[in-house]
């Protein structure tokens, strides 16, 4: 035997979340579900726009912040006063698309990937988010497909607790089942059309 065979395979990593910290459930939960969708469907290719596109803008707000950082450094304030002004209007014109693009593009969307078919030309764009109130224990998911044809979504509200154990460990399995289940449900209309 060598070496390579005394080594065990390690194990499927448990998640273990403190079930009573919302954020903390619905983050778990959220990588849950993308571990699920993407690490089951190779043809399923992750895209980062969303992400990068709150990286451009946060980067741009923080290039602004220290050119009037660097200009008011080199000249005093009274020389930098229109440079500080252009920046500090800019920094907020910034965040407040920043604001816009995290509101009403993402909303709450974790993940999204790309589906190209071989013998087909175009690509379908899926799409999943989740809400959790601060209060609630009810975790809403809705998967989103958008191809050619339109946009189509499905939308799965359950508690928390169907998908964590009494002891915090997140059960992939039944995490998987949903997503499953809402993925073939929009696969399933995708047929039918």
């Amino acid at each position: 035997m060598t070496k390579k065979d005394d080594k065990a395979q390690p194990a499927e990593e448990l998640v273990k979340v403190n079930k009573w910290d919302g954020s903390a459930v619905k983050h778990a939960l959220d990588d849950a579900v993308k571990t699920c969708l993407l690490g089951d469907r190779p043809h399923l290719k992750e895209q980062f726009g969303l992400v990068n596109t709150r990286l451009v803008l946060c980067a741009l707000a923080v290039g602004v912040a220290i050119m009037a950082h660097a200009w008011d450094f080199t000249h005093p304030f009274p020389q930098s006063k229109p440079v500080l002004l252009f920046s500090v209007l800019a920094y907020f014109a910034l965040m407040g698309v920043l604001t816009l693009h995290t509101t009403f593009r993402e909303k709450g969307t974790f993940v999204v990937a790309i589906q190209k078919d071989a013998g087909n030309k175009t690509s379908r764009t899926w799409e999943a988010s989740s809400d959790m109130k601060k209060y609630d224990d009810k975790y809403i998911l809705t998967l989103c497909v958008r191809d050619g044809r339109g946009q189509r979504e499905q939308t799965s509200t359950k508690s928390c607790a169907a998908f964590i154990d009494t002891n915090g460990i997140i059960l992939e399995n039944l995490v998987a089942n949903e997503v499953n289940r809402l993925y073939n449900s929009l696969a399933a209309e995708k047929k039918d059309k």
